[in-house]
């Protein structure tokens, strides 16, 4: 593989597993060196940073909380003076809450949560993150094709944070363009995760939303994700790209 990305420095929000992990690995695999946030599991948060150093790169696992302000002004400025740049910011970091608006049994408490984590958290990230980028840098978010086309009832509040971020990325896009920093979102349809097997009881439905009727894999969003932030794709910007197998078609 070409490591289109070598001596680039990259953090990733949430990468100690699923999605985030496959993009942490799949950059380290591109020749950058990778930093990583994690809530919870240090063990897991050190398997990850085994397999990106076998790359040969260098590797950074921080533990923060993506909904607290402080921590993640903290977590970008720490990646920054760790290695003494910033290239790449990709907002993977987020949780996923249901419930149908006015439901006697909603837990707003948790509806509050996922606002802060999933939008407050990215904005906070790339407020400070642009303060301290190169130019040139590249800021890729993942969000949701349900943004776009809600696929079942109770998703509201989780889809209207990812459309936030879809607006913000529009916006950002205009902000940073003298910059030559390019800002992007992916928006992963069904994928396997920890959080969403492909082995659920629901996976079938979600499955056959697809034009290609199954599910996709961590790799394919990683795999997005090093085209966005690599050199071909240095004249998109404020664009959304569906990885979906189809869904949105």
């Amino acid at each position: 593989m070409t490591q289109q990305l070598k001596g680039k420095v990259a953090l990733v929000t949430g990468g100690s597993r699923g999605i985030g992990a496959a993009i942490a690995k799949r950059l380290a695999a591109d020749g950058a060196h990778v930093a990583f946030s994690y809530a919870k599991s240090p063990e897991q948060a050190q398997n990850v940073v085994a397999e990106i150093e076998r790359h040969g790169v260098q590797a950074l696992a921080i533990k923060a909380d993506q909904g607290d302000t402080a921590q993640v002004i903290a977590l970008v400025k720490q990646v920054h003076q760790h290695f003494g740049r910033l290239d790449i910011l990709i907002n993977s970091a987020g949780v996923f809450v249901t419930g149908s608006v006015g439901a006697s049994d909603a837990d707003i408490a948790a509806f509050d949560r996922q606002q802060a984590v999933n939008v407050g958290g990215v904005v906070t990230a790339v407020r400070t993150a642009v303060g301290l980028m190169n130019e040139g840098g590249r800021i890729i978010s993942l969000g949701t094709t349900g943004a776009d086309h809600v696929p079942f009832p109770g998703a509201a509040d989780y889809v209207a944070t990812k459309a936030a971020v879809a607006a913000y990325t529009r916006g950002w896009a205009r902000d940073l363009g003298p910059r030559n920093i390019t800002v992007n979102i992916i928006q992963p349809g069904a994928i396997n995760t920890e959080m969403n097997p492909e082995t659920a009881d629901h996976a079938p439905f979600l499955a056959g939303l697809a034009a290609l009727g199954r599910y996709g894999q961590p790799e394919d969003i990683a795999a997005a994700v090093s085209f966005l932030a690599g050199p071909e794709a240095s004249y998109i910007t404020g664009a959304t790209l569906n990885v979906d197998g189809g869904q949105s078609a």
